[in-house]
């Protein structure tokens, strides 16, 4: 409960800080509105569903990139596990992945899959399925030679080995990959939306700061981070369940 409380108190205090800052213009409205205003102005956005067609886009693509990635990640993972030589030439890779410039690669993707969606979904994909396959290659190499055999012994296929032996001991490792995936999936479509879109939260957030339009702008970035927020809130809880169910077993 007190850990609750600090965490809230982090939180609370800025924000009021920030508040009483705003409201007697020691930060001027043309830099950042007062949080309160901010809050409001969401809410109004959400009443009104002035933006509920960009909202859908933009989830729907984040949806997608981060889906495909977790699928791929985890086939390409456990395939990459098994063929060691393969994994040995592509693990300087993934080292450095995260320092290559993705977004240099979003006019080549214009060209080859042209103004639609394709291009957000494929910079998403290509940001968060790295992550996947790190954590599963970290979750299958902390299988101990043991419950290695286990699956021999109970003469289990492919597939049962893979849900009842695999997939449960790697599961947390997993689920780091996933929390990253999504956090990925988010910064590489609402980014790509923002450098070359005309449509999603990404360009509405664009488009209101070339227009100096704080009261659209604020809004559409807080409304990404409670998604944000919520979305690894939840998935931290079911992690926390399942490891909880795991210990008690």
């Amino acid at each position: 409960m007190r850990i609750v409380l600090y965490r809230l108190l982090a939180v609370v205090l800025p924000l009021a800080l920030l508040e009483i800052l705003c409201r007697n213009q020691i930060i001027k409205p043309l830099t950042l509105p007062a949080p309160s205003r901010i809050v409001l102005g969401l809410w109004a956005m959400i009443e009104n569903g002035t933006f509920n067609a960009a909202i859908v886009k933009t989830l729907t693509n984040v949806a997608l990139a981060f889906g495909l990635s977790v699928v791929v990640g985890i086939a390409a993972g456990a395939a990459l596990h098994r063929a060691r030589l393969l994994r040995t030439l592509l693990e300087p890779l993934f080292a450095t992945y995260y320092a290559i410039p993705i977004y240099a690669f979003y006019p080549l993707f214009l060209i080859v899959f042209g103004l639609g969606d394709a291009p957000q979904v494929l910079i998403g994909f290509m940001l968060a399925v790295v992550s996947m396959i790190v954590s599963t290659l970290s979750g299958l190499d902390s299988l101990p030679p043991v419950l290695a055999k286990t699956p021999r012994v109970f003469q289990l296929g492919p597939v049962e080995t893979i849900r009842r032996v695999t997939l449960p001991y790697a599961a947390p490792y997993l689920f780091t990959g996933v929390k990253l995936a999504i956090a990925y999936a988010f910064i590489g479509v609402i980014g790509a939306e923002f450098i070359m879109s005309s449509t999603g939260l990404g360009y509405e957030i664009r488009f209101a700061y070339d227009n100096l339009d704080n009261n659209v702008m604020y809004p559409l970035i807080l409304l990404i981070l409670l998604i944000s927020v919520t979305v690894n809130m939840s998935l931290d809880r079911w992690d926390r369940a399942l490891q909880a169910r795991r210990g008690r077993v």
